[in-house]
């Protein structure tokens, strides 16, 4: 189990592995259990920007489920429900982690890896990708907690066409359905998405915390508190405003502390 996810660091951005590559990176329990801790840790750690997640080799991000559990571990209604409790607990810490998160896609990208795909901040994909979440295959539902980040990614319309339909496509109608931000070329994901990671680790770490915890709220329909309005504004108060202006004046590059 602790070979299942494995990290990678990098100065200030960390990496993510599912490492199950002879099983296309499907998702056993273990790896579920496994990716919360990680990704629970790392955003305890005030030094990282960015988090990127993967799976190991080219062939696969996630191949969904490892059905050969099933007998074992979802084998009755109570042992469904705790596993079904364990998903939800994961992906809710892989979306609310504090620092932002990009999913490396390459291959397939089904079932459970397209939902942990869709609670990271960003999705690039190589052109070769395909999609999709074919439970209906399998008698399977997705419960509430998992449709959560799905059907706040591309809606209502487009939720139910991949669900019902359970048809596995390209990269090219993900980035049409709103499911990927770019896609490019297979051979130049890696470069893209380390790209990117570096763009944001470029930036000021509060403020992206502060951007991905506003936009995760204004999801939820309840009228902001007073102390929330407040926070839109706390960025003033911060060390790293007055670093970002003065290197904006003085035509230098800011080199933000996350204070």
């Amino acid at each position: 189990m602790s070979q299942s996810v494995l990290v990678e660091r990098a100065d200030d951005i960390a990496t993510v592995i599912l490492n199950a590559p002879e099983k296309l990176n499907a998702l056993s329990k273990g790896t579920w259990e496994r990716l919360a801790d990680v990704m629970a840790g790392l955003s305890a750690e005030d030094d990282l920007r960015c988090i990127v997640v993967r799976g190991a080799g080219d062939r696969a991000f996630a191949a969904g489920a490892d059905i050969s559990e099933f007998e074992t571990e979802r084998s009755d209604p109570e042992s469904c429900k705790a596993y079904s409790r364990m998903v939800a607990r994961t992906m809710n810490t892989v979306a609310e982690c504090r620092h932002p998160t990009i999913a490396l896609i390459k291959g397939a990208c089904v079932g459970g890896g397209l939902e942990i795909a869709c609670c990271c901040d960003l999705r690039i994909c190589g052109d070769s990708s395909r999609f999709g979440i074919p439970v209906n295959r399998l008698g399977l539902v997705m419960a509430h907690a998992e449709l959560t980040m799905l059907l706040a990614l591309v809606g209502r319309a487009q939720t139910l066409e991949i669900l019902l339909e359970g048809r596995v496509f390209g990269a090219a109608e993900a980035k049409e359905k709103g499911l990927v931000n770019r896609v490019v070329p297979d051979a130049d994901v890696e470069d893209e998405v380390y790209a990117t990671a570096r763009r944001i680790a470029a930036g000021a770490p509060l403020v992206a915390r502060w951007h991905k915890r506003f936009a995760r709220r204004l999801l939820d329909p309840r009228p902001l508190t007073e102390k929330e309005v407040d926070e839109g504004v706390a960025c003033f108060e911060t060390e790293d405003y007055r670093i970002g202006i003065r290197a904006f004046l003085d035509k230098k590059t800011p080199l933000f502390k996350g204070r």
